[in-house]
């Protein structure tokens, strides 16, 4: 059974390779947690899918009704719009495994 999972998560992940992806980072102004968040997602960004990505950046003090589309409870947040499902993640983005299970890149390992 956990063989057949991970084949079927190997499949679905390069599917969802093939497409670029559209990520939105939701952050205040150009505080240092925000500028951490942005060049932490930019590198996440180019080691794992290089050339394959668009970053969004919304600035909720400019743009603060955009938080209601994607449920914006906190900030920075770093919304995966496509490809599909939307993901979410809050923080400065700075852990690569979180970054890489929350966004889908890698399934989560269960503990026993």
């Amino acid at each position: 059974m956990k063989t057949k999972t991970l084949k079927s998560h190997a499949a679905s992940q390069s599917r969802r390779l093939a497409k670029p992806w559209q990520l939105r980072l939701y952050v205040v102004d150009s505080t240092p947690k925000s500028q951490t968040a942005l060049a932490n997602l930019k590198q996440f960004c180019e080691t794992n899918l290089k050339g394959l990505y668009r970053i969004t950046v919304i600035d909720l003090l400019k743009h603060p009704q955009l938080a209601k589309g994607d449920q914006i409870l906190a900030i920075p947040t770093v919304v995966r719009q496509l490809p599909k499902p939307v993901r979410t993640i809050i923080g400065n983005l700075s852990n690569s495994e979180r970054l890489l299970v929350g966004l889908d890149l890698r399934p989560a390992v269960l503990s026993r």
